[in-house]
């Protein structure tokens, strides 16, 4: 109880948000077209096909998912199994309102991409690659499956990622069966990469930074260059060369993609010999400058 008393007003606005986005991209495009979604919230849209009428894809989703979040409690906690449940509410109760009240025809087609499967594919991905990463990004969950995945992976040898994926592989080839036709499912598998292509950019931001790891002999000279050009903080650790066994400095710096160019000119300006290593980072949280 103590945990949930840390409920914020902000996650639970955003959660809502969250709710309604995946609902729109899923009942707007991916429905209508038959097109499946990945790990439960796909596998209520296919069960909501073979099923009779009344039970419809927001039952499915409620059935399926609110157990595995519960079942994961202990591991995940009860600040995120309440954010989770709350989100797939939003998500559930939006898309029966989407689906069943609404005056908009999601029957045979979408109704602002028509029978494209490409462009349903692409757009249903994105747009509920967006609800969930806004799910993820403010505490909660849109889908059961990483709980499943947290609890199972480690069991059977495998890392959460490859879980989540044999998943949706086996969705979509059970889909391709289940509906004697193999296009759709594939097109749902451009669907799954576009949603979470867009997971990655909303929870770890689009325009990612890069760092910079240098070795060098001659640390204060590159230093205060790259210091006074970019006016950012930058970390040095004592390193040693291996084969030399010549004391070096390394240097951690962060740079955006157009500063990457301008950085190489100026360490190999100082030291010829610098070894640079550069890879993406994403959320950079700056304090005070070192």
């Amino acid at each position: 109880m103590d945990k949930l008393r840390r409920i914020k007003f902000k996650n639970m606005i955003m959660l809502t948000i969250a709710g309604v986005i995946n609902a729109i991209g899923i009942t707007i495009f991916l429905s209508p077209v038959k097109l499946y979604d990945s790990g439960i919230s796909g596998t209520s849209m296919l069960l909501a096909q073979i099923t009779p009428d009344y039970l419809t894809l927001s039952m499915f989703l409620l059935i399926l998912n609110i157990p595995l979040f519960i079942y994961g409690l202990k591991k995940q906690g009860a600040l995120f199994t309440f954010y989770a449940i709350y989100t797939v509410a939003i998500y559930s109760v939006c898309s029966w309102l989407i689906t069943d009240i609404l005056p908009v025809d999601v029957t045979f087609a979408s109704p602002l991409a028509g029978t494209d499967l490409l462009l349903c594919a692409l757009f249903g991905g994105v747009i509920s690659g967006i609800g969930s990463g806004l799910a993820i990004r403010f505490g909660g969950a849109m889908d059961g499956i990483e709980v499943l995945s947290v609890i199972f992976a480690k069991k059977i040898g495998i890392s959460v990622g490859s879980f989540v994926m044999i998943y949706n592989i086996l969705l979509y080839i059970t889909c391709g069966f289940v509906v004697n036709s193999w296009i759709l499912p594939l097109y749902s598998i451009v669907t799954y990469f576009a949603a979470l292509k867009t997971i990655d950019y909303i929870v770890e931001g689009i325009d990612r930074a890069k760092a910079a790891m240098i070795v060098t002999t001659m640390p204060d000279e590159i230093c205060k260059a790259l210091s006074e050009e970019f006016e950012t903080g930058i970390t040095t650790f004592n390193a040693k060369g291996w084969y030399s066994q010549n004391d070096k400095t390394m240097i951690y710096f962060i740079v955006n993609r157009f500063q990457i160019g301008k950085m190489k000119e100026i360490i190999h300006g100082i030291d010829a010999k610098a070894y640079i290593s550069i890879y993406e980072v994403a959320d950079v949280l700056s304090g005070d400058r070192e």
